[in-house]
């Protein structure tokens, strides 16, 4: 197993390889002859590091761990071509619940699907619903339901077996629970026969409603069968796995066969970094599909078959590693005939379809993000392209609740995870050169702060014994995330003009920073300002690099209004009452019960608000001088905006055009 590390010490690329010297020398024997990523990769790389395992195996883990990891940037990483929901049901609590659910899986929650629609499962799910009544209902919904002793319509329809009032107990509801997932797994014929042969013995007892309640049931399982397609035996669990790729990325789809029924898909897109063949490609799209991490981890997100377009290199160390996470055999193969073979050929025609459409979302193409970074680095004169750009944008509202963004893009695209928010402390108003000072010198700051404690990232370590060198890593071992900050980027991007561009400078310069570079991007007519110029920048309007520098800049104003109106609308909801010592949430609407609205309590003497229960003479003088306070007039000098009160709720209501 091999890193790659660039000059900051960020691991940059992963790999294993039986004969590390070999595996070198094809990186670094003809440079000009290589992938254009690969020769991205190399060029950047600054030292190597490898360590030595027992086996192909432990090869195939130790590689899954670093790439989630270190999220390396050269490496193979599949993203979703889209969010797919899944029907999830909650085992780890007392009552379980049936839900449609998205993202990461959470541990003790078993997951059927994804789907391609949400709508799919709901349909299905009220179908299911007849025969097995379980819960679906939130937790808010529940409690209320146990509190008020009365069940929600669902109970009353029948379409839920209502634990929440005591109909079942909770042993009784999991054994719902645990039928449902019994059909959902495949189970579904011998569920059938056993409510056909109950239905027949209730005809036999002459109980002929019990019977017609048993046929409805068995009349909607089958229907909820028919929405999925019969393409394999009804004992077949398998996952066919086909792809469709080109020089530059590929496309791959999944179709989830469970009891010989498609049961979900999904599809992914991927970056090809080296000259990787469909064997290779197989391989990394396993390990991240199935290993321990990934978001469809769980004891049977494993099936006992996997038929994919090709093998990996080595296939039975990948068939290993997979019977392990499975806890039982798992056959990893290749149809070559018959209804297997037909099932893949549909698969791949779906993964052309989604190459397809991803070639046409331009802000994902890689060569057009490779062509907008290397405008960028001309117009700018920078010494390599801009692969780690950060941008600053300012938000206010007449001058209050001043908030500021970081958002960040690498290679072209954004990385949310590292996105930053700011809250302006140190100016007055509305002065947006001030602010961009006020937050790169934070972030600048923060970033030093962590060179230093983590030491110099651009150098090893060398003992004095001669021993192996070790180099301090950005990644925090406690969490195993990058730290915050510790990375610097290859360009400033500032939402402004040259007032915003010197303020960023100026911050920069008296931090000693002078290996990043600076630009800002004004709106009126997207001119590029550096530092120390009197003429911007004019980037052609059909310029991918403008284009880019646009979409940064957008995001990052995007993130700064969020964040401004989220604490706008936190300041909104304060009352005048807040301010009142001892005087909690309970009291204040004791208050406001009492007297109707906030401006008949202004008029009560505090002989009056003594009389409402719980208000004492200490509380009710201390709400007398706290609303005979002055308050604010149609137009506030400090804050310039409006202000009113609602004398309903006693929240203090604002008026004014949001700027950025």
């Amino acid at each position: 197993m091999y890193k790659f590390r660039d000059e900051h010490g960020r691991v940059i690329y992963v790999g294993k390889a039986k004969s590390l010297r070999s595996r070198l020398n094809s990186y670094f024997t003809d440079v000009a002859s290589l992938h254009p990523r690969t020769q991205a990769m190399v060029t950047t790389a600054a030292g190597v590091e490898w360590t030595v395992v027992a086996n192909e195996v432990e090869a195939l883990q130790l590689e899954y761990s670093w790439i989630k990891e270190f999220n390396p940037r050269f490496n193979v990483k599949y993203r979703d071509d889209k969010s797919y929901p899944s029907l999830a049901v909650t085992l780890n609590e007392e009552y379980p619940r049936l839900m449609v659910m998205r993202g990461p899986r959470k541990r003790g929650v078993r997951y059927f699907g994804p789907y391609a629609h949400a709508w799919a499962i709901r349909e299905t799910l009220d179908l299911l619903l007849r025969v097995f009544p379980a819960r679906t209902c939130s937790t808010g919904v529940f409690r209320r339901a146990r509190q008020q002793g009365r069940p929600c319509l669902l109970g009353y329809i029948d379409k839920c077996s209502a634990p929440c009032v005591g109909r079942v107990s909770a042993e009784e509801h999991r054994r719902i629970v645990e039928d449902f997932c019994n059909f959902m797994a495949g189970n579904t014929a011998t569920y059938i026969r056993r409510l056909e042969q109950q239905m027949r013995d209730a005809a036999a007892n002459l109980e002929f409603e019990r019977a017609a309640r048993l046929r409805d049931d068995v009349q909607a399982l089958r229907k909820a069968l028919e929405r999925n397609a019969v393409v394999l035996g009804d004992a077949t669990d398998a996952d066919v796995i086909a792809l469709a790729e080109d020089q530059l990325e590929a496309a791959v789809q999944v179709f989830y066969v469970r009891g010989g029924r498609v049961r979900g898909q999904r599809g992914w897109v991927v970056d090809k970094v080296e000259d990787i063949d469909a064997g290779g490609l197989v391989e990394h799209f396993l390990q991240q599909l199935y290993g321990p991490l990934s978001d469809s981890a769980s004891g049977d997100a494993v099936p006992r078959e996997i038929l994919v377009p090709a093998l990996p290199p080595d296939p039975r160390a990948l068939t290993d590693w997979l019977s392990g996470l499975r806890g039982a055999r798992v056959d990893l193969r290749v149809p070559r005939r018959g209804d297997k073979r037909a099932l893949l050929e549909t698969v791949a025609k779906n993964a052309e379809q989604a190459l397809k459409l991803h070639k046409t979302k331009r802000a994902s193409d890689l060569t057009t993000r490779s062509r907008a970074l290397q405008e960028i680095q001309d117009a700018l004169g920078l010494d390599t392209a801009p692969l780690r750009i950060e941008c600053f944008d300012v938000s206010n509202l007449q001058g209050t609740n001043v908030v500021a963004s970081m958002v960040v893009f690498e290679d072209g695209l954004a990385r949310k995870g590292e996105y930053r928010r700011f809250t302006i402390r140190a100016v007055e108003g509305q002065d947006d050169a001030a602010s961009i000072y006020e937050v790169i010198s934070r972030r600048f700051r923060r970033y030093l702060e962590e060179r230093e404690r983590i030491g110099e990232l651009d150098r090893f370590d060398e003992p004095a014994d001669g021993g192996e060198g070790t180099r301090p890593s950005a990644i925090d071992p406690q969490t195993g995330k990058p730290r915050k900050f510790a990375y610097p980027p290859n360009l400033v991007v500032v939402d402004g003009g040259p007032a915003q561009v010197a303020a960023a400078q100026r911050a920069l310069e008296e931090l000693g920073i002078d290996e990043v570079a600076l630009c800002g991007l004004a709106k009126r007519l997207e001119e590029v300002w550096l530092p120390g110029q009197e003429d911007p920048v004019i980037l052609p309007r059909t310029s991918e690099g403008l284009y880019l520098l646009q979409r940064v800049r957008d995001e990052a104003h995007r993130f700064a209004i969020s964040f401004h109106r989220q604490k706008r609308s936190r300041a909104l909801r304060e009352s005048v009452l807040d301010n009142v010592p001892g005087l909690g949430e309970a009291r204040k609407q004791a208050l406001i019960k009492h007297f109707g609205s906030v401006k008949k309590l202004a008029a009560a003497t505090p002989e009056q608000i003594a009389q409402v229960p719980g208000i004492g003479p200490k509380t009710a003088a201390a709400v007398a001088a706290a609303l005979a306070a002055p308050v604010p007039g149609p137009r506030d000098a400090r804050a310039g905006a409006a202000f009113a009160v609602n004398t309903a709720t006693g929240e203090i209501l604002e008026d004014g055009r949001e700027v950025s």
